[in-house]
């Protein structure tokens, strides 16, 4: 199937490693043209080095930027665009709450929370998706984790970001549908990424059973028998800011694998 994405310029924050990483492969495989944003410039060079080993005739940007700073993430469009020319698709991975049992929580943890996972979304997708409303064009496609729909002892805090963030999308997609701008969120369950670990530490502390019991346990509950991969998320990612998604807006797309089976 071509998703007729050769020569999109696509921005994904949170591109150096886990879900943003296999999103980065997934659009270079079609062709686009594709911009890093995170925090650490070592692990963007690392990521642009693979990448670019991969796919040697591509094009991959680098910025990095603390995205919590709204003028840092205006900083980070402004350069993306400035090297690769006007954001087809912005996807945003970038940013995690810190996974903390209940009776650890603080008002700081709740506020940190919101830092680090709704606004590093805000701040990149306010200027990105006027500037995609005046080009009269344009897709975004928030990846924003299951704790958003399904509330957990471990993850109140950064489940309430997430939350957040899953209005915010519909709102937006609803807010620019009329200026050919679409918007969508894909909540993930639990994934193969560095941040799985942190999650089962902290369930495990607030069980009082080690990480592997957690991990064996989660397991048995999936209906799919497996932990999803960063690269089935990101297959999913290319379609919906693709155009054979055109008429594809304003949802909140569950992939935990029929875990938490609920209709929303």
């Amino acid at each position: 199937m071509d998703l007729q994405l050769q020569g999109k310029h696509v921005l994904i924050t949170g591109g150096s490693k886990g879900i943003g990483l296999a999103c980065a492969r997934g659009f270079l495989q079609e062709g686009a043209r594709v911009s890093l944003v995170s925090r650490q410039i070592t692990h963007l060079q690392k990521a642009q080095q693979v990448l670019q080993d991969e796919f040697p005739e591509s094009q991959v940007f680098i910025f990095a930027a603390d995205l919590t700073q709204a003028q840092l993430a205006l900083h980070a469009l402004n350069a993306a665009e400035g090297a690769l020319g006007a954001v087809d698709i912005l996807v945003n991975s970038a940013g995690a709450a810190k996974r903390t049992p209940v009776d650890e929580l603080t008002p700081q943890a709740w506020a940190d929370a919101m830092q680090a996972k709704y606004f590093t979304y805000i701040n990149i997708i306010d200027p990105t998706i006027k500037r995609m409303a005046q080009r009269r064009s344009g897709a975004v496609v928030n990846i924003v984790g299951n704790g958003g729909k399904v509330a957990s002892p471990i993850h109140l805090a950064g489940g309430s970001a997430n939350a957040a963030l899953m209005l915010a999308s519909v709102g937006l997609a609803n807010a620019y549908g009329p200026q050919g701008v679409r918007v969508n969120a894909i909540n993930p369950g639990l994934t193969l990424t560095d941040r799985l670990q942190e999650g089962f530490a902290a369930d495990a502390r607030m069980r009082g059973v080690s990480t592997q019991e957690v991990l064996n346990q989660t397991i048995a509950k999936l209906p799919l028998g497996r932990i999803a991969t960063p690269e089935e998320i990101a297959n999913a990612t290319v379609f919906l800011a693709s155009s054979k998604a055109s008429y594809i807006t304003g949802i909140c797309m569950s992939m935990d694998g029929a875990l938490n089976p609920i209709v929303v």
